[in-house]
């Protein structure tokens, strides 16, 4: 099997999912205006794609496992490529939700399985190099998805935006059907049980904070959040009696993955609520247009994908866990500049120099991050923990944004923080300072998340002096 092929074929997928979680952040004004509604039900066009990623990798993951890592991956193109279709014909902004939903099954069909994937072709020396060329994809597809979202919103309309997954889709499922084969599949049952119960949990505590951070703090939402917290212990009681759990929860006494894991939660929640606080900086402080804002952020992104092959090659030689713990601190010291040099006037220059800093840091942990998470899983649970590591960064992402909008909210009215994260409103120059206050305390608590990101990392260990080696199995409770 051509191994580069099968890169090129989880880097299209990647990417694919990459694009579609940035490039509708721009057009979300346009889809106001065509679909005739209001901000408050666009934003769902957002925020259901990353609900539904939060609910499901787990459990796609652990289909793959069962059924076929491959098939299940190749389905979730099929998927994900109709439904990115039927999302560009949507008529009104109910079916645009409703097609985003299934589109996002098939998001999370690929993102759960492509760590799984490339733990099966490549072995643990190398694998730090192949997630680093993976995470390309992702970057590469971030910066497509936010400078051609402007570009073809503005140009040619936000359904071209969908449009555009439709030849790299049926390109993807092509190649994919005929050069991915399964490697390891493990016959089992699925455990229904405990994907009801998962399910449920997230979908209460992502929607519970999704709509705190629109709402404000009301008893139904904080109500949501502690029967979705009320599931959990349930749900972990559910996975250690049933003989084929979603979750084998004994994976976790395995102190190096479970540390790598909450590295890459806290990253999510950390690292990408900078995305989210510098948008509402240059849109509602600076007044630049959406398009405009994209272009300033786009040479971290350029940084993070020209570096993360050659950091991932450092990652593969034993040390993944030190890698992205100083990558994280590149992702620290740029979040502390902002904190103590961001004012409403700061130079377009000197923003630009920080994301580079981000950039690096980036380019540092994600493929050294993927390699310690899949050296440290067992083969037969590859799909699991690959989609468990999917569904906290997801998670960390929605929570990003909670902090991210919560933030603004102590500085000014919700609904002007929704217009400026949407790029249809401008602040009144007597709020600048105060707002960008707000925004300094939450690049404060962001820094101070990336820096226990940083710790869990490092404790991650590395992948050479270890005396557990990813082939051990766990032992299946009868």
């Amino acid at each position: 099997m051509n191994r580069g092929i099968v890169l090129a074929i989880l880097s299209i997928g990647t990417l694919m999912a990459a694009v579609d979680t940035t490039i509708v952040l721009l057009a979300l004004p346009s889809m106001t205006i065509s679909l005739h509604t209001d901000l408050y039900h666009t934003i769902w066009v957002l925020l259901v794609y990353l609900l539904v990623l939060s609910v499901l990798s787990t459990q796609s993951g652990r289909i793959g496992d069962i059924v076929g890592r491959s098939k299940v991956y190749n389905l979730g193109f099929v998927i994900f490529t109709l439904s990115s279709l039927m999302c560009g014909l949507s008529s009104d902004v109910y079916e645009l939700i409703a097609f985003r939903f299934t589109q996002a099954i098939g998001g999370a069909f690929l993102t759960a399985n492509s760590y799984a994937i490339i733990a099966d072709y490549f072995p643990p020396n190398e694998r730090g190099r192949a997630y680093g060329i993976t995470s390309v994809g992702w970057n590469v597809g971030a910066l497509v998805g936010i400078v051609l979202g402007g570009v073809l919103t503005t140009f040619l309309g936000w359904q071209y935006i969908f449009f555009i997954n439709v030849p790299i889709g049926a390109v993807a499922v092509v190649l994919g059907v005929k050069n991915l084969k399964d490697v390891n599949t493990h016959k089992s049952s699925l455990d229904i049980s405990g994907t009801v119960l998962l399910g449920t949990s997230l979908t209460l505590i992502s929607v519970g904070s999704i709509l705190i951070a629109s709402n404000g703090v009301t008893m139904p939402e904080v109500a949501a959040i502690l029967l979705g917290i009320a599931f959990l212990p349930a749900f972990i009681y559910n996975e250690m009696k049933v003989k084929n759990p979603v979750i084998n929860v004994s994976l976790f006494k395995e102190k190096l993955l479970s540390f790598s894991l909450a590295a890459s939660f806290l990253q999510g929640i950390g690292g990408l609520s900078i995305t989210f606080l510098l948008i509402m900086y240059l849109q509602g402080v600076r007044g630049l247009s959406p398009l405009d804002s994209s272009l300033l952020l786009t040479p971290g992104y350029v940084v993070a994908s020209v570096l993360a092959p050659f950091m991932g090659r450092f990652a593969d030689k034993g040390k993944p866990g030190a890698v992205a713990g100083v990558g994280l601190l590149f992702i620290f010291a740029s979040l502390m500049i902002y904190y103590f040099a961001l004012t409403p006037t700061t130079p377009f220059p000197e923003i630009l120099g920080i994301t580079v800093i981000t950039g690096i840091g980036s380019s540092m942990f994600w493929p050294s991050n993927a390699a310690a998470v899949m050296f440290n899983a067992p083969k037969q649970y590859y799909g699991s923990v690959s989609g468990v590591s999917r569904t906290l960064g997801s998670i960390g992402t929605a929570l990003s944004y909670v902090l991210s909008i919560t933030v603004a909210t102590l500085a000014i009215p919700r609904y002007v923080a929704f217009e400026i994260f949407l790029g249809t409103n401008v602040l009144d120059g007597s709020v600048d300072s105060t707002f960008v206050n707000g925004l300094h305390f939450a690049f404060l608590v962001s820094a101070v998340i990336i820096l226990a990101a940083s710790i869990f990392s490092v404790m991650g260990g590395g992948t050479k002096k270890e005396t557990r080696k990813n082939e051990i199995t766990v032992k299946d409770r009868e």
